[in-house]
């Protein structure tokens, strides 16, 4: 009973923010116009600067794991795969098929990981975010992105011909999306600033550390905010059949999958932390990251049914969460 409740006094905390932003925009105490202030300020400043400090104190050569990456990178192959072979039906073709493997598998490592898996695990948590974060960008959107362009009439046998042919072009996407992306930047240069800079003056640390200490509540109720925003601009209801099936598969596929395959990765020698793996199996198990439904608008999938999916799988990963954590056996210690 003491581990579970060590547990809820991590992630309830999490989830009442994201609670509080929803409430508050649904009552109208948030207007929905202030909603990209908050993004604003999340993006450009208070993340940066945890990031940047997170970042001081991840030495470079822990940055990247190789087994780890292939672990989460095979996982990801593996699904987006699945849901796109058994989510095309009649009325549902490759575009919107594909949109659904992108939401199954690309977490909220951001907003609602960071919180969770630093507390946690400390500098491992922070290094399983980073390398997670690459391995979307440059990886799982990329491939995603080249099935949503291509025609309807390729989606058949020269599917992965098809693939194999926009792959380039969409990485080279992907690459100019990841350059720009503000989380990147600050981790790269703390590390750096970490290796080769000297100790901050005491004004600029206290200052980092005051943004730094903002980031996770005001994202959390940035999340709740821009979720209550999508719910009340949504016009057309969607089937529970098309958006549940694919929450339960970010939520407990995804980081099953993941837990398995770094085991069988164990059992036939690849050293592993435990520690890592169980990191990287907890940021499976976030719910998707809000921005899949801008990118879906943008490509022409249908947004609706992504930001339900995203809705769903937030509002049911309070459980799933809490649970992953208890079997896991971590707690606040990291321990």
């Amino acid at each position: 009973m003491s581990q579970l409740l060590s547990i809820f006094a991590v992630t309830f905390p999490i989830f009442a923010l994201v609670l509080c932003g929803y409430v508050a925009t649904r009552r109208g105490v948030l207007p929905l116009g202030a909603i990209p202030g908050l993004s604003v300020y999340i993006l450009s400043f208070a993340l940066p600067a945890l990031l940047f400090k997170l970042g001081m104190g991840t030495p470079l050569g822990r940055l990247l794991d190789g087994p780890l990456m292939l672990v989460y990178t095979i996982c990801a192959a593996i699904l987006i795969g699945a849901v796109i072979l058994f989510g095309r039906t009649a009325r549902m073709g490759l575009k919107d098929a594909a949109f659904g493997a992108v939401v199954g598998v690309y977490p909220n490592a951001g907003f609602m990981g960071i919180p969770l898996l630093v507390v946690l695990f400390g500098e491992v948590g922070v290094r399983v975010i980073i390398l997670t974060m690459l391995v979307d960008l440059f990886l799982v959107i990329s491939c995603c992105l080249a099935i949503v362009q291509m025609p309807e009439k390729q989606a058949g046998s020269g599917l992965m011909s098809g693939v194999l042919r926009g792959i380039g072009r969409a990485f080279a996407g992907a690459l100019k999306g990841a350059l720009s992306n503000p989380l990147l930047w600050p981790v790269a240069a703390g590390i750096a600033w970490g290796a080769l800079g000297p100790a901050l003056p005491a004004p600029v640390s206290k200052t980092l550390t005051m943004l730094a200490d903002t980031a996770s509540p005001v994202a959390l109720f940035a999340i709740g905010a821009i979720l209550a925003r999508n719910a009340m601009t949504s016009t057309q209801a969607t089937p529970v059949a098309d958006y549940l099936p694919i929450a339960l598969v970010k939520l407990l596929v995804h980081p099953a999958c993941v837990y398995a395959t770094g085991w069988s990765f164990m059992a036939i020698g690849v050293a592993f932390e435990a520690k890592s793996l169980a990191a990287l199996t907890l940021v499976a198990a976030l719910p998707p990251a809000i921005n899949i439904t801008m990118l879906a608008e943008r490509f022409g999938a249908d947004s609706g049914r992504i930001a339900r999916i995203i809705m769903a799988a937030t509002a049911l990963s309070f459980f799933s969460l809490t649970a992953a954590v208890w079997l896991l056996g971590v707690g606040p210690s990291g321990s």
